[in-house]
């Protein structure tokens, strides 16, 4: 199985500089023309499943990287990206004064402290960890769409590769990229990190 990963495209949340988790935030025009261009770079692609986040701006993505197709949405709250709770909507300047104490906490010990009212990284982790387990439903598919955000599939990518939370650090998934990874049996390989090219069958 190929698991084709696709960040969702840039949102005025983003653009803003604010965490958002679950907070509804929509794509911006040039995160509508990411996800075009990705309808373009994977148009060749035979997709048989696509995984999808509740959350809209990862669902908006995904109707736009397959327009033209007759796929549905597999929506899996798994794929949601991490909640911040008080912290949704805000910028770190304003959480350096309003909720300093807990922000400074849990800058200092990301994968323990938690969010005002948020979701702990601890629980996040177990959550990324069942989206995998999910993948095992899967695996009998040759190509599987997976659209979700930053934080998960950067912490997907470290754990189907064996590696501890923290390196999912070392795995920036862009916007307007799409990125691989191969299984064979249960070993994952990460072929093809932020690729900007037209997939061709055969590659």
């Amino acid at each position: 199985m190929r698991l084709w990963l696709v960040r969702h495209g840039e949102t005025e949340a983003n653009v803003a500089g604010l965490y958002s988790g679950h907070a509804p935030t929509p794509l911006t025009g040039r995160g509508v023309k990411q996800a075009q261009t990705l309808n373009t770079l994977l148009s060749q692609v035979p997709f048989e499943q696509v995984l999808c986040s509740e959350l809209e701006r990862a669902q908006h993505t995904a109707r736009l990287v397959l327009q033209g197709r007759e796929l549905p949405l597999q929506v899996k709250p798994e794929l949601n990206e991490m909640f911040f709770g008080d912290w949704e909507m805000r910028h770190h300047r304003d959480l350096t004064h309003e909720d300093a104490d807990n922000y400074a906490a849990w800058c200092n010990d990301w994968q323990n402290a938690v969010p005002t009212n948020g979701e702990g990284f601890q629980a996040f982790a177990r959550r990324v960890e069942q989206a995998i387990a999910l993948l095992a439903d899967y695996r009998h598919h040759d190509h599987v769409l997976m659209v979700s955000h930053q934080g998960v599939l950067s912490l997907l990518i470290a754990r189907l590769l064996a590696m501890p939370a923290a390196a999912m650090w070392h795995f920036r998934v862009e916007q307007g990229c799409w990125s691989a990874i191969d299984f064979t049996g249960d070993f994952a390989t990460l072929r093809v990190l932020n690729s900007r090219a037209i997939w061709t069958p055969g590659e």
